[in-house]
């Protein structure tokens, strides 16, 4: 099953997230599960055990059970698929 993002209207669902300019989720850590972010638009960075990757449309950031940080340098909307 192919799904392609660019050919679908933009929805809002539980999970999804606007993090503005300069924006940021702030340091958290997932007990119980990984942290998975889809980037559905914008840019930014995500630091994960103290490595800094960049973010960016179409990527998927996967945090195991450690510290990190997602923040925005472009407005970006992300899908998180962690609890």
């Amino acid at each position: 099953m192919l799904l392609d993002f660019n050919d679908m209207k933009e929805i809002t669902a539980p999970g999804m997230n606007a993090i503005h300019i300069g924006g940021s989720i702030g340091l958290h850590k997932h007990e119980t599960s990984d942290d998975i972010n889809y980037v559905l638009s914008g840019n930014g960075k995500a630091i994960c055990d103290g490595k800094e990757e960049i973010l960016r449309k179409g990527t998927c950031h996967i945090c195991k059970k450690v510290l990190n940080i997602v923040s925005s340098i472009q407005a970006m909307k992300i899908y998180s698929l962690s609890q």
